[in-house]
């Protein structure tokens, strides 16, 4: 007789953990419709609770990664390496780092998603670019991998299914912060892509989802763990976000500041951190000449504007147009409305904070992500000093009510001192 649904929330209940058999069974039936949404509920808060241990967190990871579809890509003559973000305010790493790592010898088959919570996700950005395609199929992604080294594509309801009914279950039953299940959550889809390494770039910091780097620790390590458990070697970053990552935040901001970083310059931080995560790419991908070697690659490649060329083609390939692909400034969208906010209390002040998250908030009081064009540029971050009357923000929004909303924000998010 098949054990019933409500035996194994008991036994959840009771702290013990769950066979491979039974996480298979209750995935089933959360697939097929026949588990509840009270059991899945009571099912989630019993995790929650309870936790469960590396072996049952392998289990779930790998039953929702094969309720759908996975690719496999044979036949390529480089490393399949994928990199993943937990998100954070102004993170465009992956528009940088996928055609970066591609230029270096890797493939990489650049699985994505659209925004969560305060978080831009990099497809909405991408979807900024007109005529932009990330409905791939199969074919047109390896294409992609032999012609540029790396495509992006969305994460779409073949992949993982089970996610998407456990995901939107935890987002009403206040059990997100479930660590078993964030880790299932990300490697289920992750580990459909085909790669066959994984760099994860743990955000942690005001501005992220894990604000301790304790937690930012346990997850980047969990994540290890598990996806070296079902056979996909991995290593994490710790990527800080206490305050943005460059200075634009919002799709189409986000887009050029990116192409700015591949034609050798923007902004440091987002620069630093990229070469960083494009050497771990170059090691867990065999293809390392050393650390110090790694970096200096990279950064030749983005100055060189190699990555570049492979991210216009590889854009032009996805059915961008040509002549937005070489002129985007012009292509992208623009909001009606740009307006500056200045420094008015102090004949000269030194920047001494930046709150992200107020700054991922006011880029939503302005309407991104839904609308590419809405977004804030950090024109002053800190460290950096500003006299009376220079900017230390520009807003682009459709509306002065959106404007208006956006500048309380942020004269609440910076701290600045007189210098």
């Amino acid at each position: 007789m098949q054990v019933s649904t409500r035996q194994l929330i008991e036994e959840k209940r009771e702290g013990r953990s769950l066979s491979g058999e039974a996480v298979q069974l209750l995935v089933d039936r959360i697939v097929d419709g026949t588990m509840t949404d009270l059991e899945l509920g009571a099912l989630l808060m019993a995790l929650q609770i309870r936790g469960a241990d590396l072996e049952e967190t392998v289990a779930w990871t790998r039953v929702m990664r094969d309720s759908g579809r996975i690719l496999v890509f044979d036949g390529l003559d480089r490393p399949l390496v994928d990199k993943h973000s937990t998100g954070g305010v102004g993170d465009k790493v992956t528009l940088v780092l996928a055609p970066l790592a591609a230029s270096l010898g890797l493939a990489v088959p650049t699985m994505t998603g659209r925004g969560l919570g305060h978080t831009g996700g990099t497809i909405d950005k991408l979807l900024a670019m007109p005529g932009l395609r990330v409905d791939l199929s199969e074919a047109e992604i390896l294409k992609g991998l032999r012609h540029e080294g790396f495509a992006f594509f969305e994460a779409g309801p073949e992949f993982a299914p089970a996610d998407r009914r456990i995901y939107a279950a935890r987002d009403r039953t206040a059990t997100v912060p479930c660590l078993p299940m964030i880790v299932a959550s990300i490697l289920s889809k992750k580990l459909c892509s085909g790669a066959q390494a994984l760099v994860l770039d743990v955000k942690v910091g005001r501005g992220a989802f894990m604000q301790s780097k304790e937690e930012a620790h346990e997850l980047g390590d969990a994540l290890v763990e598990v996806s070296s458990g079902l056979g996909c070697p991995a290593r994490y970053r710790l990527g800080g976000m206490d305050e943005p990552l460059g200075r634009a935040v919002g799709s189409s901001l986000e887009f050029l500041e990116a192409l700015a970083c591949l034609q050798g310059g923007g902004p440091q931080d987002l620069r630093r951190h990229v070469i960083e995560l494009a050497a771990d790419m170059l090691d867990l991908g065999g293809l390392s000449e050393g650390r110090k070697k790694d970096r200096a690659r990279a950064a030749l490649a983005l100055d060189k504007k190699e990555a570049l060329a492979l991210f216009r083609s590889g854009l032009i390939r996805q059915g961008a147009r040509p002549e937005a692909v070489q002129e985007p400034i012009e292509a992208l969208p623009r909001a009606p409305i740009v307006q500056k906010l200045l420094l008015e209390d102090h004949d000269q002040g030194l920047v001494l904070d930046l709150d992200p998250m107020a700054v991922a908030m006011a880029a939503h009081d302005l309407g991104s992500p839904d609308d590419p064009a809405a977004g804030v540029e950090c024109l002053a971050k800190p460290g950096e000093v500003r006299k009376k009357g220079e900017a230390l923000f520009r807003l682009h929004g459709s509306t002065r009510r959106q404007i208006a909303a956006a500048m309380q924000r942020l004269s609440r998010a910076i701290q600045v001192d007189i210098v």
